[in-house]
């Protein structure tokens, strides 16, 4: 029957393009939501730091371990270290002793910057070391340190010998190239009997120096390195001791065998000795080395 709901002709058939446009949107829909999962996981992975852990590792954090004489050293240049390898550097400071003894019983250094060459090859010789010979990386001056508002000012070596001298701090020479260096000189320019009775010894050649820096002494026999530091080249004034007087303080390091970063321990080293370095180690109280 025309006009029926079960005729044909009831319903009249829409042309063919309507049905093609509407897969056409289908198929862009299904465009659309592959294209959103994409940038939705390209997006996670800008945010999650797991998803770029192997491009963005870490930066390494190299342990040092240095002797006292070196702290205003690595002040000065370890931010230009840093900012130019993009190695981290955690320094432990004490007597050269000390820490040779730590690193030989296992202490978990890369490096040891060693003030003299006897106890970076206690080190070698332990079998802890990467190579058979300890690195020279500078030379050390020995001075004797004063406030600038003590007895003795105008202060020379010759203060030494004066009747008032009550008390004179030294690192302990068993301890301490420093303190060894110390000793002999005293003792080379006749000083000794005199001031032996007022000496008082501390662990490290940055103690000694902290000792005359807060007037616990009234005098210290301490690296150049130090005496020419920030509060004590404010606070004080220092003479140098003749290089002859005492053997020389011939600084040393050596890269551990069993380091965690020996690569870049080689860097840092190789950045110490380099000329750029060396050069300037005068102004930070060191010599450098041949």
């Amino acid at each position: 029957m025309i006009g029926s709901a079960s005729s044909p002709l009831a319903y009249p058939t829409r042309p063919r393009w309507t049905w093609i446009s509407r897969a056409a949107r289908a198929l862009l829909s299904l465009v659309l939501v592959v294209l959103a999962l994409v940038l939705t996981s390209n997006l996670q992975a800008q945010v999650d730091p797991a998803a770029h852990a192997d491009s963005k590792a870490a930066p390494v954090e190299l342990t040092v371990f240095a002797a006292a004489d070196m702290q205003p050293v690595l002040e000065v240049l370890t931010p230009y270290f840093e900012r130019r390898t993009g190695i981290k550097l955690k320094v432990s400071f004490g007597s050269s002793a000390v820490l040779s003894e730590q690193v030989v019983n296992g202490a978990p250094a890369d490096i040891f910057l060693s003030a003299d060459f006897t106890f970076a090859e206690r080190v070698v010789a332990a079998g802890k070391a990467d190579s058979i010979n300890p690195t020279p990386y500078a030379k050390g001056t020995l001075v004797l340190w004063e406030r600038k508002d003590g007895p003795f000012q105008p202060l020379s070596l010759d203060t030494l010998q004066r009747k008032d001298l009550r008390s004179v701090a030294i690192a302990n020479p068993d301890h301490a190239p420093y303190g060894r260096a110390a000793l002999a000189a005293i003792k080379k320019l006749k000083y000794f009997p005199n001031v032996q009775p007022h000496l008082v010894q501390a662990e490290s050649v940055g103690q000694a120096a902290q000792f005359a820096l807060s007037g616990n002494a009234q005098l210290a026999l301490m690296s150049q390195t130090i005496a020419m530091s920030g509060k004590y080249k404010q606070a004080g004034t220092f003479v140098l001791f003749p290089a002859v007087t005492y053997l020389e303080i011939r600084q040393c390091a050596v890269v551990l065998q069993n380091a965690r970063h020996r690569k870049e321990a080689h860097v840092f080293l190789n950045y110490l000795t380099s000329d750029e370095i060396q050069q300037h180690l005068p102004e930070l109280g060191l010599q450098p080395v041949p």
